[in-house]
């Protein structure tokens, strides 16, 4: 009696660690499939993250033909501003050609620290506060830059315009506003 009490312990014993194997190897299964979903959608999340935090200082630095704009940005000292994650802005941003059009030697003459103001100045004409897409932009609308020049856009033929200028490529997304691309550099009032 003893030998067929020792027997059913051991083939009760051994049909428990049977099962469990059996158990946990499906509890693995189920457990990569989990992890291999949640890591998924945690790179998902991180690429979606990644996007969403290049200011609008970063996205124009990734953009080559932006960057004059950029270097004009550092050298007025208005780096922080594009990069405030606290405030919206939408810029329109002079591509290297629009600031290339101006007189022979601007460029190089803003970008001197004795004209950083009138640089700063001429850079903030571009910028309004709050993010606007084109499709939120209305045809006659004014807006004020924080510069304070009064900006008229006009849309045409499903084009937007500022102050006469073409947008040239709108509604490039920045963690803290809105970039369109336009042809020509803007001028405060007066200059």
């Amino acid at each position: 009696m003893k030998y067929f009490k020792s027997l059913f312990i051991i083939t009760l014993a051994a049909m428990t660690i049977v099962a469990c194997d059996s158990k946990s190897q499906e509890e693995n299964d189920t457990n990569e499939q989990g992890t291999e979903a949640y890591e998924s959608a945690n790179e998902r999340m991180s690429e979606d993250r990644m996007a969403g935090e290049e200011t609008i200082v970063s996205v124009a630095s990734n953009n080559q033909n932006l960057s004059t704009l950029v270097k004009a940005v550092q050298a007025a000292g208005r780096v922080q501003m594009l990069n405030d994650s606290t405030k919206m802005y939408t810029v329109f941003a002079p591509t290297n050609e629009a600031f290339n059009a101006l007189p022979e030697g601007t460029v190089d003459d803003l970008m001197k620290p004795e004209n950083k103001q009138k640089l700063a100045d001429i850079l903030a004409v571009h910028v309004v506060e709050g993010s606007m897409k084109a499709s939120d932009l209305e045809d006659g609308q004014t807006l004020t830059s924080v510069q304070g020049t009064e900006l008229k856009i006009t849309k045409k033929d499903g084009s937007v315009m500022v102050n006469g200028v073409k947008v040239a490529k709108a509604d490039v997304k920045a963690s803290n506003g809105t970039v369109h691309v336009i042809g020509k550099v803007l001028m405060p009032s007066g200059m």
